[in-house]
């Protein structure tokens, strides 16, 4: 298939793409390098550098015809999107309904969207939470990310585009760059390779599903199939997540660990509005899509330490 990968030079969205490239489909990125990086993508991807926003994309739609996008182009960090809900709203609503318009217009057939398994419920009122679970977000990022769902909805009821929902929870990896839902793994394991002292927010009790991004890789990979098994015009919504609930002081510990530094717990302010548990349920991705995580946490967070030990960003 011909794949079209928005923010496909980006974290998550470069490791899809060698994941499609070794499925033998052909790739296609938008990006407009903002926070993306070149060098993540693979020689046998095609790179556009473009801004999902600008309406030059028609153009790359007109020219490539493309059978699925997979859509992970967006500004991603929550406290950015409290700072300056305009901006969120523009990049993640306005530029993916500039996308959907395209994919009306020139005929593709699904759409797989990036949303949000950590800050589209809100403060849960179950644990894990399932897809049912009442979305209730505490950040212009989460309702950004749900208002994108409630359009692939009416896309799919007018004009019949099939589209998958993949509703993350705090993915982590190789290639992470220290900002969004999980940056914290990234800032944590550069400060300690650098021998600075990390600061944890608040009593560091706080809880969240980390996820590894090989696993999410695979998720994306699944998604594909439901192009010719799914073929119903409402979105299928998946948790991608572990179902298991991490506290920063036990993240914390995992990385002194992996990293050798010698460095002990060091507290800071709390951050307001930062949500006190994120966990998610994976159990209907599991039973649709055959979809579980395979990488521990402790594997997954030594993975990411050799990465960035090899790769030190500046």
């Amino acid at each position: 298939m011909r794949i079209l990968i928005t923010g496909g030079a980006g974290f998550i969205g470069s490791n899809i793409a060698d994941a499609y490239l070794q499925q033998g489909h052909e790739v296609f990125i938008i990006d407009n390098l903002s926070t993306g990086k070149a060098e993540n993508i693979g020689p046998k991807a095609k790179l556009f550098k473009a801004d999902i926003c600008d309406e030059g994309v028609r153009d790359i739609f007109k020219e490539c015809r493309f059978d699925v996008v997979n859509h992970h182009a967006a500004q991603i960090d929550v406290r950015k999107s409290v700072a300056n809900p305009v901006l969120d709203a523009r990049v993640n609503i306005l530029g993916s309904l500039n996308l959907l318009q395209n994919c009306i217009q020139y005929g593709v057939k699904k759409i797989i969207f990036a949303s949000t398994g950590g800050a589209i419920y809100g403060e849960q009122e179950e644990f894990p939470a399932t897809e049912s679970h009442p979305t209730n977000p505490l950040s212009p990022y989460g309702a950004a990310k749900l208002s994108v769902e409630h359009y692939l909805f009416f896309y799919g009821q007018v004009y019949g585009l099939n589209s998958t929902i993949l509703r993350y929870a705090n993915v982590y990896g190789p290639r992470q760059a220290p900002h969004g839902e999980a940056g914290v793994v990234a800032i944590f394991a550069q400060k300690l390779l650098r021998g600075e002292q990390p600061v944890i927010n608040g009593d560091g009790m706080q809880t969240r599903d980390f996820v590894y991004v090989g696993d999410v890789a695979k998720a994306n990979v699944l998604a594909l199939s439901q192009l010719s098994t799914h073929n119903s015009q409402l979105p299928t919504i998946f948790n991608i997540g572990t179902g298991k609930e991490t506290t920063i002081k036990q993240l914390f510990k995992e990385l002194v660990n992996s990293t050798g530094a010698g460095f002990k717990e060091k507290y800071g302010p709390h951050k307001s509005g930062e949500q006190k548990r994120s966990v998610i349920n994976f159990t209907k991705a599991n039973k649709i899509l055959g979809w579980s995580p395979q990488v521990s946490l402790e594997h997954g967070i030594r993975k990411t330490v050799d990465y960035f030990r090899d790769k030190p960003v500046i």
